[in-house]
């Protein structure tokens, strides 16, 4: 079946579409020998597609798997170290990329798919899509200390963390379980926050991604989504 050619590329994973529509007007992409243009259609099946003079790989069928990240497993499809990672706790053929990133020292939540124009639409800063937390920190809170983390922080770096919901959920001994809702998921944000405003984080749990949630994933499980938590991703 005929399809634009950005279009073909991003699902192929090659970018967003409109990353992929950058490549077409910078003519690194042909069809059958002709240097494509905006609006082209072809059949990924059918028609020789490359860019940079290299063929463009014909597309998967979409896949879309949630997943629990235990601690110690990284959120990459590849480890140049060798460690474990999230994809290989997962027995399918193809390629699988994980969408945003978890610390290898927090777990819960993760989305592998190849679907590179959901994979954009979930980690690009412009959209700010909720993430949601559970946050175990060392320390009974404060109010003031709750209020500090929900009007934003600035870091060491100087940059100020935006606006987020932080709630007491309970407490553990002499610490206690907050839940944290964020809008962004800049590296190891959710400890340096909590080491800022002295309330040292012991352990990270994601809960949510936009409207996808863990659920009773125990560690190391995984399920397939379904159509309808599909469709609601992607109507963001």
């Amino acid at each position: 079946m005929e399809e634009r050619v950005q279009k073909i590329l991003a699902k192929a994973g090659y970018g967003s579409r409109r990353a992929c529509e950058e490549f077409i007007k910078k003519g690194r992409v042909t069809v059958n020998g002709q240097v494509a243009t905006l609006g082209m259609k072809a059949d990924p099946q059918v028609d020789q597609i490359e860019l940079d003079n290299r063929q463009v790989n014909k597309p998967e069928p979409l896949k879309y798997i949630a997943i629990y990240k235990p601690r110690g497993v990284i959120s990459a499809a590849k480890s140049p170290e060798g460690r474990r990672t999230v994809v290989d706790l997962v027995d399918e053929p193809g390629r699988l990329y994980p969408v945003g990133r978890l610390d290898a020292d927090s777990e819960g939540l993760i989305l592998l798919t190849n679907d590179g124009e959901l994979t954009n639409i979930l980690t690009h800063p412009r959209y700010g899509h909720e993430k949601e937390y559970r946050v175990l920190v060392a320390v009974h809170p404060e109010e003031e200390q709750l209020a500090t983390w929900r009007r934003g922080v600035v870091l060491d770096e100087g940059y100020r963390t935006a606006p987020a919901k932080v709630r007491l959920e309970s407490y553990k001994g002499k610490g206690a379980w907050l839940r944290v809702v964020m809008g962004e998921g800049r590296k190891r944000q959710i400890r340096e926050i909590g080491s800022r405003i002295g309330l040292p984080v012991v352990k990270i749990i994601r809960l949510r991604i936009h409207t996808l949630h863990l659920g009773s994933l125990k560690p190391g499980q995984f399920r397939h989504l379904t159509q309808k938590e599909i469709d609601s991703l992607k109507q963001a």
